[in-house]
Formats: C-alpha cells, sequence, structure tokens
C-alpha cells in the first residue's frame, strides 16, 4: 500500500470532524484536494472507508480500523518527536485533552499553568457530554480524558486525582434553605431540576437515590450546569450539581441545602484505554493534574 502520513492526517481529520469540508479546513487544504487526496486513499486500502448520508460522514468497517490503526500510528511517531525535542533540552509537542463538561470549570486553569511551563507546546482542549468523551475515548483520539464516571465496558487505565463533592441546591430565598436537619424525606414534595440521563453528575445521584429508595419528582432534565443552575435560581425546583459548577452563584441566586449525606463525595478521574503508551508530555501534564489537586 501506498500511504502517505499527510493522507493519514487528512483521513483523521474527517473522522473527527465528520466532514470533508471540516478536514479540508483542519488540514489546510482545499476541498477538491482533500477529496481527492481521501479517494486516492481508499483506492490504495482497497476498501471503501466512509460514506455520505444526510451530509454527515459514516465510516465503514475498513474505515473504523484504519482510524484506529493511523491514530496509533501518529501517536507513536508524535512520542518519537516528544522523545527527540527531550533529547535536545526542548519541550514541544500538542497534548489533547477531552474532558465532561462540568470539568471545564476548572481544567482550563490547569491546563493553563501546565502551558506556562511548556510556552512552545500547542493544546487541544475538547468539552463534550459524558457520551462524547467517551466516544472519543473509544476511538482514542486524546492523550487524556478527564471524567467522574468512567466508562465499565471499556478495558481501561484509571487514576483519580481529585474529589467532585455534589451538593443539593435550591434558590436562596427557599423554605428549605432554612432547615440544617433536613433527610430525603423532607424532599419528597420537591420539583426537582436534574441533568440529563447519562452524565456523570445524573448518574452518581441516580445510584445514591436507589441505594436509598428515594424516587425524586423530576420537573425538568437539562443539558448543562448552568442551565440547571439558572431554573433552580428562578424557583423551578431543586437540584443536584457538582460544587465545583457552582462558582460565584452560591449566596447570591442559590443556596447548598443542609441535607444528610451531602454533600456525595465522587472523583475526578484520569482515564487513557488500557495499555496506551502515554508521550512523555502527557505523562507531564498527567503528573502536573495529581500536583495541582494536592495543592487545593
Amino acid at each position: 500500500m501506498n500511504v502517505s502520513f499527510r493522507q493519514l492526517r487528512l483521513f483523521l481529520a474527517l473522522v473527527e470532524t465528520g466532514s470533508v469540508t471540516g478536514a479540508a479546513a483542519r488540514s489546510y487544504v482545499t476541498q477538491p484536494t482533500a477529496s481527492m487526496q481521501l479517494k486516492e486513499l481508499s483506492e490504495n486500502i482497497g476498501e471503501p472507508l466512509f460514506e455520505v448520508i444526510s451530509k454527515k460522514v459514516h465510516l465503514t468497517a475498513a474505515g473504523e480500523q484504519l482510524a484506529k490503526s493511523a491514530q496509533a500510528m501518529m501517536d507513536e511517531w508524535q512520542s518519537f518527536e516528544q522523545e527527540m525535542a527531550l533529547m535536545k533540552g526542548l519541550t514541544k509537542g500538542r497534548l489533547r485533552v477531552a474532558a465532561v463538561s462540568t470539568a471545564k470549570y476548572f481544567i482550563p486553569q490547569m491546563l493553563g499553568d501546565f502551558y506556562k511551563q511548556h510556552p512552545d507546546i500547542e493544546i487541544a482542549f475538547e468539552v463534550l457530554n459524558r457520551d462524547g468523551v467517551v466516544q472519543r475515548l473509544e476511538r482514542n483520539q486524546d492523550d487524556l480524558y478527564i471524567m467522574s464516571m468512567p466508562p465499565s465496558h471499556l478495558e481501561i487505565d484509571d487514576a483519580i486525582f481529585m474529589s467532585n463533592p455534589i451538593a443539593i441546591i435550591a434558590a436562596k430565598n427557599h423554605p428549605l434553605t432554612k432547615r440544617r436537619d433536613l433527610e430525603l424525606k423532607d424532599l419528597k414534595q420537591e420539583k426537582f431540576v436534574m441533568r440529563e440521563r447519562g452524565s456523570g453528575t445524573r448518574m452518581t445521584v441516580d445510584a445514591y437515590f436507589r441505594k436509598k429508595h428515594f424516587f425524586p419528582n423530576i420537573r425538568l432534565e437539562l443539558g448543562t450546569n448552568e442551565a440547571v443552575r439558572n431554573s433552580v435560581a428562578a424557583n423551578l425546583g431543586i437540584a443536584a450539581l457538582s460544587m465545583h459548577s457552582l462558582g460565584d452563584s452560591i449566596n447570591r441566586e442559590i443556596a447548598i441545602l443542609k441535607l444528610r449525606d451531602f454533600p456525595l463525595i465522587s472523583h475526578w478521574h484520569i482515564v487513557t484505554l488500557k495499555g496506551k503508551k502515554l508521550s512523555p508530555l502527557a505523562e507531564s501534564f498527567k503528573a502536573h493534574l495529581g500536583n495541582y489537586a494536592k495543592q487545593k
């Protein structure tokens, strides 16, 4: 097979962006050039790699396999480049991190501090819901993945690096904010505003409620912490959210209820596919995350 690195990078850009136009833009080539290169790649492989249905790219079985192999090759090459840079006393390369949406409240600060130490690196930071992060993990698209509920269907390496307390919140003027001895039974008549099913926060809270045989009266299910927080502030219900997502809204718009067993303590995890060889840069950032959390 006569396949070039340029074609493989273009194909991975296609996988990540989901379109030939997006792949062309990310690879700094024209769309006709991208189409031609991808066609040549398919011809060299001898199998169709993708098909476009309703303007969306869908990988074939051969395409899925090529994506895995191409990503592994790029990871190895990037690791080699970083090893060579380290031998020359330099720290260069590209760090790719994907995190669930709640982690966006603290990971950028950690990335910023790391970048100050390594100003020559490139950083690609993806913020998605949990399902999106798990999909990227399945495809091995990034160096590290940050989430609170690692998937159970994949073989992974998992390192806990920081606590993730989850609190029950209400509007500042809610009557329950005056109570200091609340139990779950006191919330039976309350309407709940919940994160969407499948989010790490929702999974943690649902597991706790099941354990306690508590069935919340759910009024709304929303896809972002901001939407949940704003709904609570507007007296649409009470909610369970990571304390990392509350920011300066505490005491200004909302209050944390004094509820037995809360805050629930879950954890933030650094996740990779089992056996994945981390680049020197990724290893360094993983250590940075652990050190940063210890200082807090």
